[in-house]
């Protein structure tokens, strides 16, 4: 601020602010100062808003200083003031949670509880045990202290009791316990408080200066504002002197320093030790001094004192921090260690102490038969399925999933996958199993009008048959002599020599096997059809009568050349193609329903990762990338529209406050109720009339009644009279009513205003739907990679297969899409190699590091708080498939750790989603179950002439699943030949039904290109 000119005349012209109060004599300089008070850079201190001019930023402050004045109990506002003076809390945001919240503080023993305490005159709420509550206000309050016996023992515990009038009954007073006292709704709540605080309070800019209460609102409250000496800057800086002095000392006769006015004498050494003497003897001088002009120094530190001793004979060291004093170390004793830091969270999960108590981890489900736990707690233990394939199920099942719109494939769930796995009956029934192969086969090796069939990933070299020409050339041939190794000269043999040599020998041959021993027969398989091999067979989709399976053993006896894939190939290939078997396609036909479901997802893996280095995959990959790309912008466009629209509606609001009437609701008019309480009148003596049949009412039944003359038109003028009346008071009360409702022109305006904030509270939550369908979209279109929840202590990992790159109940148009879910599971899959190996199995030192700080090492407290159920590597996979389940996972995650804050962040975001489908798949499942045992077999039995037929879906659930998406588009499924059309005309006429159903099923963006599922938005 500018201060105030002197030298002024009377006569002279000057300029000047009224909110300020400055004064200028120039011109100029007052424009200067204006210009500066008009910039958008000042902030209302109590509302928070900011680019704001000083002018409306001081304007803001005033009508926000009234409407905290109006909206903050005033009871409250006494005690809490008194607790907030002086106090040393450096942020005003700390000072709030201190006071709102019941927290002890341990260096001035005060209980802050005004969240859960309440003064006399408030309006409470008292709750009863059936629930009912009640509204009053708080008459008295009384506090009975603790009682203890001799033995100091607790007779009788602290009690406080309240004295409630209620509005039903106030002449009788209830007492009623702090538990059963609620206040209203947002009367007392941190941001009113916070506004309170800040508009009441303030502090120096210096470090430790306490806060004081402003003067006016002190002395309205008759709170005195004098500051404690020992709170004052001169103190404080004095104080600070005389540590940092005694800090620097590091010899000292064994005696504490404190504000005595006579200070032990010293015994200096050397030169240092002597500056060192005659800095404490200059600010004992300074101490002196103030002492002169603060006595009550002296009282403070002589109290004190006695306490500080008492605390520093507590301490079993002998040193300890006393009122931010360093002790100094005695003659001849170490200088005591630093006080370790506090912790900074989150740290490292397993450097976090282990607590006994706390329940373990929920336990986990496998569906493998080789379960890495104590007891058997599958639901499935006899499928097969063994744990080395659990990974790869998951892996295949996510990957068709994904990229079911290129393999044109309808979205299927794992249960159905997992079932259609398992057959062994009917299998190549199962059009789902059937699909899948064939679908991705197809993007493999392009059709023969496709590009002449062209090959689609990168194949070895396929192992060439000797031919009987080079056979008999080989024979022809003279060998040539081979040079003989040099022999080594022999040492001296002995025992150990000798075991040595045989045991080489051994290994060598084990080493070396036999290119004799034959482990399948798919290279005579492979001969036998050389005119119409795999490939060709391939390109002309030719899959019928499970030939597929043929062309997946001429495609794995090629990946086999490859010294990578030989193992994982020659295992399926002595499967399909057994050495002591015929070498025909019929062999390999018959051998796949012999298959285990191992097996069968080993194939389906090798294909999933094939089909992935094809161009179809990359071009969908760059399709989904630019359209995030376009969804990220749209939403950052949509937000900024929200932005401006929320900073319209801010301006409404504040324009609503000004034109708001004094009495939104108009108070009864005087005449109107006069003339109420006459109609009232009028229509009650109708109704005695009618109810007595318009007779005389003092003709009885006792009385004959009077056959004489009667007056009739007397009584007729008295009905025209009361007649004429009630009109005329009519035309009153409607006069009076249309002139009290017609509004007035501020009225009218506020009815505006308040249409306009409707409309714009409308846009704003038309902008919040959009983004969470843009969201929606990216969450979809995110394809490249699985993403894992995250990791807890022990680097187990966590996924929702549904969190990206599909829709969480899978395709809505697909045939099993009644299911509602997809895989509605929560996976737990163990650590990787690195991970165990460098965090969890750890060597012996770090072993005993780790025991001496938690009294146990990594892998005993693995098992203590992971409970009954483990996974101890990269391979093994457990579920949770019950909403408890996850609510006890979250419970158990620590959010001091590293991992696991991340980790239940996350769950915690995901938990509604995944509770939703975890429920959605258990009533599928146990409708499905309910649906076979009241059918059963002979319901589901269709006769016909030749013989009975069951339909297949009653019995298993994956036989329900139709490719329809494959017919939609292609007019039929993969598996099945390209129906050739009768005529020309047919063809024609099929070919544009076909274009004219995918012109109107499927949508195009922006670009024309048709949509996927990520570019659509679903609605469920």
């Amino acid at each position: 601020m500018v201060g105030k000119p002197t030298n002024i005349h009377d006569d002279q012209e000057v300029w000047a602010f009224e909110q300020t109060g400055e004064v200028f004599t120039s011109y100029e300089s007052y424009l200067q100062r204006a210009d500066f008070y008009r910039q958008k850079r000042f902030i209302c201190e109590i509302t928070g808003h900011s680019g704001l001019s000083y002018f409306d930023a001081f304007q803001s402050e005033i009508d926000a200083s009234d409407e905290v004045d109006d909206a903050f109990p005033e009871n409250l506002k006494g005690p809490i003031l008194r607790r907030v003076q002086f106090s040393t809390i450096p942020r005003l945001d700390y000072l709030v949670d201190r006071v709102f919240e019941v927290i002890r503080d341990p260096d001035r023993t005060l209980c802050f509880e005004f969240k859960h305490d309440f003064y006399p005159g408030e309006n409470v709420i008292v709750t009863y045990p059936d629930g009912n509550r009640s509204s009053g206000v708080l008459r008295e309050k009384s506090k009975l202290p603790e009682l203890r016996r001799p033995d100091d023992t607790v007779e009788r515990p602290a009690l406080v009791q309240y004295f409630v009038c209620l509005n039903h009954r106030p002449d009788l007073p209830e007492v009623v316990d702090p538990s059963r006292l609620t206040r209203e709704r947002k009367t007392f709540t941190k941001q009113r408080l916070r506004s309170f605080l800040k508009k009441t309070i303030d502090h120096e800019a210096w470090s430790g200066a306490p806060w004081c209460i402003k003067p006016k609102i002190a002395e309205q409250y008759h709170i005195s504002g004098e500051v404690p000496p020992h709170l004052t800057y001169e103190n404080q800086m004095l104080q600070r002197k005389m540590n940092l002095a005694l800090k620097k000392n590091n010899e000292f006769e064994g005696q504490l320093m404190s504000f005595h006015p006579t200070l032990p004498p010293l015994k200096p050494k050397g030169a240092k030790a002597k500056r060192l003497s005659q800095d404490v003897a200059r600010l004992t001088d300074e101490y002196q001094r103030a002492l002169a002009v603060n006595p009550e120094l002296s009282r403070l530190s002589q109290v004190n004192q006695q306490q500080h001793m008492e605390q520093f004979l507590k301490d079993s060291n002998g040193f300890t921090l006393l009122n931010g004093f360093l002790p100094l170390a005695a003659k001849g004793q170490p200088k005591p260690p630093p006080p370790p830091p506090p912790p900074k969270w989150p740290i490292e999960d397993l450097e976090l102490t282990p607590i006994r108590d706390k329940p373990t981890r929920p336990a986990l489900k496998f569906l493998s038969v080789d379960m890495p736990a104590r007891e058997p707690v599958s639901e499935e233990p006899s499928n097969g399925l063994l744990m080395r394939s659990v990974g790869p199920l998951l892996e295949t099942w996510d990957t068709l999933n994904v990229y079911c719109e290129v393999y044109q494939l309808d979205s299927f769930t794992f249960d159905d996958y997992m079932e259609a796995l398992q057959l062994t009956d009917d299998t190549y029934q199962c059009q789902l199993l059937v699909e899948i192969h064939c679908a991705v086969l197809k993007k493999l090796v392009n059709d023969v009008n496709d590009k002449n069939g062209q090959i689609q990933v990168s194949l070895p070299e396929p192992n060439s048959p000797p031919s009987e020409d080079s056979s008999l050339a080989e024979d022809s041939t003279v060998p040539s002599p081979t040079p003989e190794p040099e022999v080594k000269p022999f040492g001296r043999t002995t025992r150990s020599s000798l075991a040595k040599s045989e045991a080489a020998e051994l290994r060598n041959a084990q080493k070396s096997p036999s290119r004799d021993v034959k482990m399948h027969c798919a290279r005579e398989m492979e001969q036998s059809t050389r005119s119409y091999d795999w490939k060709a067979r391939l390109r002309k989709r030719d899959f019928g009568e499970g030939k597929w399976v043929y062309i997946i053993v001429g495609l794995l006896y090629q990946l086999s050349s490859d010294p990578r894939r030989r193992k994982g190939c020659d295992e399926v290939l002595c499967k399909l193609a057994p050495p002591d078997q015929e070498a025909t396609i019929a062999t390999a036909v018959s051998q796949y329903p012999l298959m285990d479901i191992n097996t069968r997802v080993k194939i389906l893996e090798i294909l999933c990762l094939l089909s992935l280095e094809t161009k179809a995959i990359r071009n969908y990959m760059e399709d989904c990338n630019n359209n995030m790309t376009d969804f990220r912008k749209e939403k950052i466009d949509t937000q900024r529209k929200r932005k401006a629209a929320m900073e319209d509606l801010r301006v409404l609001h504040e324009e609503r406050k000004a034109l708001r009437p004094e009495s939104r609701t108009a108070s009864p008019i005087p005449e109107l109720e006069e003339l109420n309480e006459s109609k009232m009148a009028v229509d009650t003596e109708d109704e005695i009339e009618a109810e007595t049949g318009g007779d005389d009412p003092m003709d009885t039944d006792d009385e004959e009644p009077h056959r004489g003359r009667s007056l009739r038109r007397a009584n007729d003028r008295a009905t025209q009279r009361k007649q004429r009346l009630e009109e005329e008071k009519l035309k009153k009360e409607r006069a009076l009513i249309e002139k009290a409702k017609k509004p007035s022109k501020q009225e009218k305006q506020y009815e505006k205003v308040l249409k306009k904030i409707e409309k714009a509270k409308a846009q704003i939550r038309e902008y919040e739907e959009e983004v969470l369908v843009i969201e929606n979209d990216l969450r979809e279109c995110d394809c490249p990679r699985t993403r894992v929840l995250g990791k807890d202590r022990f680097w187990n990992r966590y996924y929702w297969f549904e969190r990206n790159a599909m829709p969480y109940g899978g395709l809505p148009d697909s045939s099993t899409a009644f299911a509602g879910y997809a895989n509605g599971l929560l996976w737990v899959q163990g650590p990787d190699e690195m991970e165990r190996s460098g965090f969890i199995e750890l060597c012996d030192a770090e072993n005993r590091q780790y025991h001496n700080a938690f009294r146990m090492t990594v892998p005993e407290r693995k098992m203590i708080e992971e409970g009954e159920t483990h996974v101890f590597d990269a391979w093994q996979w457990g579920y949770y498939h019950e909403p408890d389940q996850l609510d006890q996972l979250i419970a158990w995650l620590d959010i001091h750790g590293v991992r696991e804050a991340k980790l239940r962040k996350e769950l915690q975001a995901q938990r509604e989603k995944i509770t939703t489908y975890m429920i959605k798949r258990k009533e599928f499942l146990e409708s499905s179950e309910d649906k076979k045992s009241e059918n059963g077999e002979p319901a589901t039995r269709v006769s016909t002439r030749m013989k009975s037929y069951v339909d297949p879906a009653t019995v298993r659930r994956c036989f329900a699943w139709k490719n329809l998406t494959a017919e939609r588009e292609n007019g039929h499924i993969h598996s099945e030949a390209k129906p050739a059309a009768n005529t020309r005309k047919q063809a024609k006429g099929a070919k544009k039904v076909v274009e004219e159903e995918s012109r109107q099923t499927r949508a195009t963006n922006r670009q024309g290109k048709p949509l996927t599922r990520q570019g659509t938005r679903y609605t469920f």
